[in-house]
Order: C-alpha cells, then structure tokens, then sequence
C-alpha cells in the first residue's frame, strides 16, 4: 500500500526546456555547454554543483576559469533557470490533492543553489507560494551531497521517511533513476517532461 510519493522536479513537477538552458549559458558566454549538461544528469562543474561538491559561487568562479570571462551569481542563476519553462498549476493541484487524500508527498530532485534560489521564492508558482509549500519534505542532491541513481539516496530517503520500499511511489522523467528506485522495491511511475499525468498516477496508487 503506497503511503509516500516522492516526486521529482524537472520535467515532473515543472516542465524542462534544456535548450533554454543551454541557450542562456551560451547568451552569457558559455560556449560548448551542452557537453555537460543534458536532460537528466550534469557532469564537470555542472554535475559538481548538483552533487555538493562545489557551493554556488564556486561554480560562478570556476565557470568562469573554463571560459575565460568572468561572471556574476546573477547571469549564473539566469542560465541555470532557463531550465525551467513552466509551472503547470494542474500539478501544483494534484500534489495538493494527495496531501489532503492522506499520502506523505515528498520531492527528490537532482538541483542546485541556483534553481531552488528561484524554485523556494514566492515566485515559484506565480501566486506567491514557494516549491516547500507544497511538500512534506525536500530532498536536494546538493544539499544531501548526494544524486539519483545512486542506490544510497534512496536509502536515504526510506531511512529518514521511516518508510519501506514497497510503501512508496517514485514519480520521475529520468529513466535510469526509476530503474535504479525500481531495484530496491520502490514503485515506479516514468511519465514524460512535460505531459499530462496527473490522472495517470492514481493507477500508481490506488
């Protein structure tokens, strides 16, 4: 019986526009950025950053270094945000929904300082709430120092949960995360950035 969803971000709760992204890295002069950055997971800085191996200006001065130009923490968070096209309030409503229907709703996304500086504001949702209003808990790979697939998030997420496997839904548009959550017993759900599936998931739960 599914007592806890566990949502991801990117491409689940918001839709993704890794081009955008992509596009303002390139805008402030971050050339051949798309060899770190793709749909699901970040390497070089990128993927230190989302890991908490590097804090947030860290990355402004090391980005920097592998370019050659020199940047502030406000071009930086502007890039990483393109990341975010829209806030579909058809989500926002069914997270609500769960919560008032009696499931622990949690998040679990592989993020940065510079998205959760945009994602914890009141300008999240356009009606001044923040992305923790909305949840039981954040769990952020940053922070954590932790980042899906790896099997010890999980762990980490059951543990602190007090929770088994079997008792949650693992919500995520990345692929190899929802296999990786699959091998350790979580119930899975994969649907794609940017579509409709707030009906679906009660075939999940119910």
């Amino acid at each position: 019986m599914i007592k806890t969803i566990a949502f991801d971000l990117g491409g689940v709760i918001i839709t993704i526009d890794q081009p955008q992204a992509i596009s303002r890295f390139k805008e402030i002069g971050a050339e051949n950025v798309e060899d770190y950055l793709n749909p699901y997971t970040q390497t070089g800085i990128f993927g230190d950053l989302e890991h908490g191996l590097i804090t947030a200006e860290e990355f402004r001065v090391e980005l920097g270094k592998l370019t050659g130009k020199e940047y502030t923490s406000q071009q930086c968070a502007y890039a990483w945000q393109g990341y975010a096209k829209d806030v579909p309030q058809r989500n926002l409503d069914i997270v609500q929904r769960l919560r008032q229907q009696g499931y622990r709703v949690v998040l679990l996304s592989n993020t940065n300082p510079y998205m959760m500086e945009w994602a914890m504001s009141p300008a999240f949702d356009g009606h001044g709430h923040s992305l923790a209003d909305y949840f039981d808990h954040c769990y952020l790979s940053y922070q954590l120092k932790m980042m899906k697939p790896s099997e010890e998030i999980f762990r980490h997420v059951l543990m602190q949960e007090k929770t088994f496997p079997d008792e949650i839904l693992f919500v995520d548009d990345g692929p190899r995360n929802v296999a990786a959550a699959s091998q350790i017993g979580f119930h899975t759900f994969c649907p794609v950035n940017g579509e409709d599936w707030t009906e679906e998931i009660y075939k999940f739960i119910v």
